[in-house]
């Protein structure tokens, strides 16, 4: 199987928590802001989760980003059962 370019754009803008949910930071927040309150401005500045109608797409344009986190069926992670399994 060929390797996949990540997306540069989407590499910049969304990160990956480690339960497999994307972050993604809100729109509206870069010019224009003498309009807009302060209540609204600040609520922007959180950080937000992509829709999940958006999450496979997103997943597929960064392969390799935290690819260690991915989840096992198990509800582990697997750096974690390679780390035991070295143990033993």
């Amino acid at each position: 199987m060929p390797k996949l370019k990540t997306h540069s754009g989407a590499k910049k803008r969304f990160n990956l928590t480690k339960t497999g949910k994307v972050k993604r930071a809100h729109a509206f927040k870069s010019h224009i802001l003498t309009k807009k309150t302060t209540k609204r401005t600040r609520r922007l500045r959180t950080t937000a989760y992509a829709d999940s109608t958006n999450v496979d797409a997103i997943k597929k344009m960064i392969p390799y980003k935290y690819s260690e986190r991915r989840i096992l069926s198990n509800g582990k992670s697997k750096r974690r059962n390679d780390d035991a399994q070295k143990k033993k």
